[in-house]
């Protein structure tokens, strides 16, 4: 009789832990998926302003151009005021401006307010984008665009399900960001090929790694026991974080395969 109390005893129990674990499991699960979604809502957004207004920016009607580019592009007058004008200084600002409103105000803002935030974001990014397609031809862009979206899965696989910790190397990765940041401000006054390849070739290496050490950090941050509402925020940060590293490992790619126009 004691030996099917034990027995009976036991399936209780694994059942219990069972339960709590498949608990943590799902909610896990859908914490991630939400990043992802987000991320993935912000690239569509991110591609489709960088698109529209490339094709509101050109045009083949010679009487109906304001300026021209390189590899013989026509410029509409929107598209010269975006791209040549001083204008073009607001196009480059406006999204960094953003970035950081969101970082340093969303621990006071509602996730739908963090949500449109993160949106209009991703569509200045867009607009700041949209020269890609003045620089390189459509094919490459896509073409690596499609490298990078396959290079960012394995990586944020590879970070989500390792059980070994990338904090250590973390810290190497800060820095040869700031490392690129500050070569890259260098090299527009010094304009060499050759650095922008250095810069292009140890980008692709940072935000590689990065793409791997934010993945297990957002997931790490899961299991802080967070309420409903700062949960949500943090899904907002995991998505603008890995949405930056799929950004930038993408400019760095299309440096270093991307086809000129003028070729």
């Amino acid at each position: 009789m004691s030996d099917y109390d034990r027995n009976a005893a036991a399936p209780r129990f694994g059942t219990t832990a069972t339960r709590t674990q498949a608990a943590v499991d799902q909610g896990l699960r859908s914490y991630m998926l939400s990043v992802y979604n987000y991320m993935t809502l912000g690239l569509a957004i991110t591609g489709a302003a960088a698109l529209g207004i490339f094709m509101l920016s050109v045009t083949n009607d010679a009487s109906q151009a304001a300026g021209q580019v390189a590899g013989g592009i026509m410029l509409t007058q929107f598209g010269y005021a975006l791209f040549v004008s001083p204008l073009k200084w607001v196009v480059v600002l406006a999204p960094l401006a953003a970035v950081f409103f969101l970082s340093f105000r969303i621990q006071t803002m509602s996730v739908a307010a963090a949500q449109t935030v993160f949106w209009v974001y991703a569509a200045l990014v867009g607009v700041s984008l949209s020269t890609i397609f003045l620089v390189y031809t459509h094919e490459s862009i896509v073409r690596v665009f499609f490298i990078t979206a396959a290079t960012f899965g394995a990586l944020s696989l590879y970070g989500y399900t390792t059980p070994r910790s990338l904090s250590a190397m973390g810290s190497f990765l800060i820095m040869g960001l700031f490392g690129i940041i500050i070569a890259s401000l260098v090299n527009i006054f010094l304009g060499s090929s050759m650095l922008q390849f250095v810069i292009s070739v140890v980008g692709v290496l940072v935000f590689a790694g990065l793409t791997a050490y934010d993945t297990q950090r957002i997931k790490e941050m899961y299991f802080e026991g967070d309420d409903t509402l700062v949960a949500g925020r943090k899904a907002i940060m995991g998505a603008l974080t890995l949405y930056l590293d799929f950004i930038n490992l993408f400019m760095m790619l299309l440096q270093l395969f991307g086809n000129r126009n003028n070729n």
